[in-house]
């Protein structure tokens, strides 16, 4: 009975005293939660780009990420100017985005989404393996100071500690942010953005009324190219540019079951909701259940999700009728 009630000490009791003895410490954990949701949300935003726009669940997604910042690390490397090199990888995922189209997609229009699926399976180890062969696989430093992204921290005494901002944090929070109230805009109020809307519903109607598919597809896929460059260049500021920045982007996997997969909105606050949770956790539940719960939370929250509500917080209930 002894050890029973300190059991529940432990899981219910201890880490709320702690929360309250060291509030520094907690504060800490929500800032650095927050930052990677952002993130989390971010890339999860280059899957509901795709998705929305093409009905393909975009496997490849988080070796864009990579690509991205291995090729912006290597461009400069070769003695190109960082922002100029910047140029050079969006140029890169525009001429990606059209062969993808050209020799991928156009010939599988109207096609059941299980062989789009694979199709971005195939695409993925496609490009891990022209990645390795080309850039090899040494981890590599971001060149933030070359981009003239802010470096140092901020305090902010509290409570007897302090609570550390990373200048390259509050840098990722600002621009991500910004870039989900563009992209939200851009679906909602543009001609384009209600165009991607059209096609994911349906391939066939959406050629019949004159959306362009082939332009549609290639816009989308460079847009999430995007996506991947910014995403990519503050996860590597963070931690090395490196193929270990593809077990990130799949942490946007679990975004995308709790927020919904055609949710903008949803892929942030998803992306919120496991970076913010899997932080505590890690602080204060971490010394009980082992290390590396940031390593499984995300996963187990979304399996709660796939039981209880499987078309996530934001996403659209499908009702097939047989």
């Amino acid at each position: 009975m002894e050890t029973l009630i300190e059991i529940l000490y432990l899981i219910f009791v201890s880490p709320f005293a702690e929360m309250v003895a060291y509030p520094d410490l907690f504060f800490q954990g929500i800032w650095d939660g927050f930052v990677s949701g952002t993130l989390y949300g971010l890339i999860a935003l280059g899957f509901v780009l795709i998705f929305k726009a093409s009905g393909v669940f975009n496997f490849s997604q988080p070796i864009l990420v990579v690509l991205a910042a291995l090729s912006l690390v290597s461009f400069y490397k070769m003695g190109i100017p960082a922002w100029i090199s910047v140029i050079l990888v969006l140029v890169m995922f525009y001429v990606l985005a059209f062969l993808i189209e050209r020799l991928i997609l156009r010939k599988l229009v109207n096609q059941d989404g299980n062989i789009l699926f694979m199709s971005t399976i195939g695409l993925t180890f496609l490009i891990i393996g022209s990645a390795q062969w080309i850039f090899g696989g040494r981890p590599s430093a971001m060149i933030t100071d070359e981009l003239g992204l802010p470096n140092g921290s901020l305090e902010w005494p509290m409570f007897g500690g302090g609570v550390y901002f990373e200048m390259i944090d509050i840098s990722a929070a600002v621009i991500a942010s910004i870039m989900i109230v563009i992209l939200a805009l851009f679906f909602s109020k543009t001609k384009i953005g209600r165009g991607l809307r059209a096609v994911a519903d349906d391939h066939q109607a959406a050629l019949s009324v004159g959306i362009s598919l082939n332009q549609i597809w290639v816009i989308v896929w460079f847009v999430a190219g995007v996506v991947a460059l910014v995403t990519g260049i503050f996860w590597g500021a963070r931690s090395d540019v490196s193929f270990a920045l593809q077990i990130i982007g799949f942490k946007a996997l679990p975004v995308l079951i709790i927020g919904g997969f055609t949710s903008v909105p949803g892929a942030i606050i998803g992306g919120l909701i496991i970076g913010l949770g899997e932080k505590v956790f890690e602080i204060y539940w971490g010394p009980l259940l082992g290390s590396g719960v940031e390593g499984w939370f995300a996963y187990i929250i979304a399996l709660i999700f796939l039981l209880f509500r499987p078309q996530g917080l934001f996403g659209d209930k499908i009702i097939e009728r047989v």
